[in-house]
């Protein structure tokens, strides 16, 4: 993960940037981060934070993270990627029930009472919630106090204004700046 800084205080500005990084990997998301910028000035207050995402935020599927193979009413399912475990168990007890849902490996499942076709359309994480998880990771990076957000997201990128004080349009349309930068630079890639 890439993390550009803009601050002025060199303990302040290096503290937020392993927070960042730190409070990304603990959620699992900092696998997903093309580029973040982090823009520091607490003397304002403001704080500034985009990210640039590898991929859109979209649903997942059981399909998109496993492989299926049915016979008859029974699924198997190998999962090929592995942070979605627990959501496709979680979802599976939801829909099937624990007793229809055999779990023989970490990565291996069998659901008695299912059709393939049922699990190659189930959506097991949506890209509203990704979006509210990475959105939650930066609010946790951010200092106590600093109550007043706006967010801007279009494609692959987030941006995040926050002030203690009024959200100023001065502050907002520096938001937009770094925002506008960030997906141009996206479009390179």
């Amino acid at each position: 993960m890439d993390i550009e800084m803009v601050y002025e205080d060199k303990f302040g500005g290096d503290a937020y940037k392993d927070l960042f990084g730190e409070i990304m990997s603990d959620i699992g998301k900092a696998f997903h981060v093309e580029k973040a910028l982090l823009v520091l000035k607490p003397e304002v207050p403001l704080f500034i934070f985009s990210i640039r995402l590898k991929t859109e935020p979209a649903d997942r599927t059981i399909a998109d993270v496993a492989n299926i193979r049915a016979e008859d009413d029974i699924v198997h399912i190998s999962i090929t990627d592995e942070r979605y475990a627990p959501d496709i168990m979680k979802e599976l007890w939801m829909r099937y029930g624990k007793d229809n849902v055999e779990q023989q490996t970490r990565f291996d499942i069998v659901v008695t009472g299912a059709s393939g076709k049922d699990m190659e359309s189930f959506v097991i994480a949506s890209g509203e919630d990704y979006v509210n998880e990475m959105i939650g990771a930066v609010w946790r990076t951010l200092p106590e106090g600093i109550k007043n957000r706006h967010v801007f997201i279009e494609d692959r990128v987030m941006t995040i204004v926050a002030t203690e004080e009024i959200l100023m349009p001065y502050m907002l349309d520096e938001g937009i700046e770094h925002h506008k930068k960030m997906t141009e630079a996206g479009k390179d890639v």
